[in-house]
Order: C-alpha cells, then sequence, then structure tokens
C-alpha cells in the first residue's frame, strides 16, 4: 500500500474513531501520556499492512505503543473495541477484506513494533498517533512513518487528517476537513496531496532570509517545550509574529510547505526525544530544502536505537535562516542555563 492509496484507508478509521471518542477510550501510561483505541488501533493496522505488503522481506518495526495493558483484565473491553474498529477498516480496501484478524492477533501486531532499531538493516519507524492530546480535542495530531536504512531516514509519510490543504493560519479542524498527505524519499524531494487522494504537489519550505519576517511553530501543550525560552530566542531573532502552537509533528508538514519558517522544541532538563517523535517530520522538511538540526548544531542521529542521542532542544528552519537561529539559541541558553 503506498502513500496515495493509504490515505483515504487511514482518514476513514481515525474520523471513526474520533467521532465515537468518549472518556472511557482514553487511557493514561506510567509516564502520564495519554493512549487511545486510535493508537493502538493504528500501530495495528500499520503492523498489518507493512507484514503483507512486503511479505518477501524480514519487517522491523520500532513503535510507539505496546499491549501491556490490553493484555489485563481491565483491558479485555478495550482490546474488543480495537479488534471490532481494526477489522471494519481493512475491510475498506478490496485487497484485505477477506482477513479477519483476533484480538491476538491484534496483540501481535501491536507488539511486532518493539524492535529496538539501530545502525544497521532496515527498520519501520512509526508514530501510530503522533499528538493524542491534540487527537482527543479534535485538534492536529498526525500518523508518522518512516524508514532507516543503517540509521538513516530514507522516506517519511505525515497524514495529517486535520491539517488543511491551505495554510494552517486562521482554520479549525471540522469532520469536513480533507486533510493532507506528505511524503518524501531521501533526493526526490517532497510532495502534499489531499487524503481524499488529489494530485500530488512538490513542496518547498519558505525562503525567508530576514528573522523579523519569520514566524515560527512550537508545541500547543507547555509540558512538551519550554515556552519561556522559545520566547527569548523569537525576541533576539526579532520576530513579529506570536508563535503557533499546534500538536504532532503536523509542524513538519506546515514547515515544509512554507506555513511557517522556524520550529523549535526545546525538551525539559533529563528528557529524551523518541525517534518516532521526528523521524518522518525531518525528511518531509529537509527534502523541501529545509535543516532540521538540534539546539548544538548537528544533525540528528537516528542511529541509536529507540531514543534521539541528543537532550538539546530541535531546530527545522530554512538554511538562510539558521545560521542567526542558532546564536540566538546559544545566547539564551547562556542567560537562562536554570531552565535547561
Amino acid at each position: 500500500m503506498n502513500p496515495r492509496n493509504c490515505s483515504s484507508f487511514f482518514k476513514k478509521f481515525i474520523w471513526k474513531v474520533q467521532k465515537a471518542l468518549s472518556q472511557s477510550d482514553v487511557q493514561w501510561k506510567s509516564d502520564k501520556t495519554p493512549v487511545t483505541v486510535a493508537d493502538y488501533g493504528s500501530q495495528a493496522i500499520v503492523s498489518f499492512v507493512l507484514e503483507r505488503e512486503l511479505s518477501d522481506e524480514p519487517v522491523s518495526l520500532v513503535a510507539e505503543e505496546d499491549s501491556g495493558d490490553l493484555c489485563k483484565d481491565s483491558g479485555k473491553d478495550t482490546l474488543q473495541r480495537i479488534t471490532k474498529l481494526v477489522n471494519e477498516t481493512i475491510a475498506i480496501d478490496g485487497s484485505y477484506s477477506a482477513c479477519t484478524l483476533s484480538p491476538e492477533d491484534i496483540l501481535t501486531a501491536i507488539d511486532s513494533g518493539k524492535s529496538e532499531g539501530g545502525s544497521f538493516g532496515r527498520h519501520w519507524v512509526l508514530d501510530p498517533i503522533d499528538g493524542t492530546k491534540g487527537f482527543v480535542r479534535g485538534d492536529q495530531y498526525a500518523v508518522a512513518l518512516a524508514l532507516l536504512d543503517n540509521g538513516k531516514v530514507v522516506l517519511g509519510v505525515l497524514a495529517c487528517p486535520n491539517l488543511p490543504l491551505a495554510s494552517i493560519a486562521g482554520n479549525v479542524p471540522s469532520e469536513n476537513a480533507v486533510g493532507c498527505l506528505f511524503y518524501a524519499k531521501v533526493g526526490s524531494g517532497t510532495f502534499m496531496q489531499s487524503l481524499d487522494g488529489s494530485s500530488p504537489v512538490k513542496v518547498h519550505v519558505s525562503d525567508i532570509g530576514n528573522s523579523e519576517d519569520a514566524s515560527f511553530f512550537e508545541p500547543f501543550e507547555k509540558a512538551h517545550s519550554l515556552q519561556d525560552l522559545t520566547s527569548s530566542i523569537a525576541r533576539k531573532l526579532g520576530v513579529k509574529a506570536p508563535p503557533v502552537r499546534i500538536d504532532s509533528q503536523a509542524k513538519y508538514g506546515a514547515i515544509s510547505r512554507g506555513d511557517g519558517a522556524i520550529y523549535m522544541r526545546f525538551p525539559r532538563k533529563g528528557y529524551r526525544e523518541r525517534i518516532w517523535d521526528h523521524a518522518a517530520g525531518s525528511i518531509v522538511v529537509t527534502e523541501a530544502g529545509g535543516v532540521v538540526i538540534d539546539a548544538a548544531g548537528r544533525p540528528l542521529d537516528f542511529s541509536k536505537g529507540r531514543l534521539l542521542d541528543s537532550d538539546t532542544g530541535i531546530i527545522a528552519t530554512n538554511p538562510k535562516l539558521m545560521p542567526s537561529i542558532l546564536k540566538a539559541v546559544r545566547e539564551s541558553l547562556e542567560e537562562k542555563p536554570s531552565s535547561r
């Protein structure tokens, strides 16, 4: 299943789950992050499709979720609901209409995402619902899938059901939203199309060179980034526009097509970034002519397993702005060491 013909497949699944979502469908993991039937179901579907589409090779999948909570007595009802939703969804595509998955099949599919990745071989990297809090609120989220080849990202796909085809500014998500699909292959550029399957168009990052004219994205949730630090950096750059705060790797998609010029994320001290939170988005931006590095100026390293080898923050922008941004970052970090 290629990016074009999988788009409506995921849109129907995600909209179905979001429309019927109830408080009982939202659970909290030990790290105090939410997980829903959509996270589990999306991971099961991607695993199912990869195994069948790539049946002639072993599939290594590095993914966010595992079946631990679903295997408990308290998770039985949730597992049944996930099983029903997944089977209804795979029946949409004629290639899989004869397949019916059992609850045990669903658990196996979810747990196929336990690969550790690494610097050798091919590994698929999945965030089944990136921005779960945004998904629950009805705001921005993404299904993010990337392929690593010997530790390098060579392919990335972002399905963003609530991201409008036009600029995100001033748009309010709705069930009638078309949604966007971004996909990038190393050396081939980045393309965007609607989730309804329109013809793809090639996209490019903003070519703004004056930081005063730039706008920037940062995470919606205050706990996900040090917003006082990004505000300090923006002031040093002379940025006049207020920050655009949205959830998930939809920010990478928006940057790749020039909705804004800068994305900054600075996690709190001690937090380690997960590779599934950035793998797909990073290649979508870089193949659109952008640059994605950590706050120390280093390329993101996806070869170290499930965690990124960085705790300094992440910046995505165009090549013209990057030098001045790094300078402002260094100065702001020196002024506010306690925040790190």
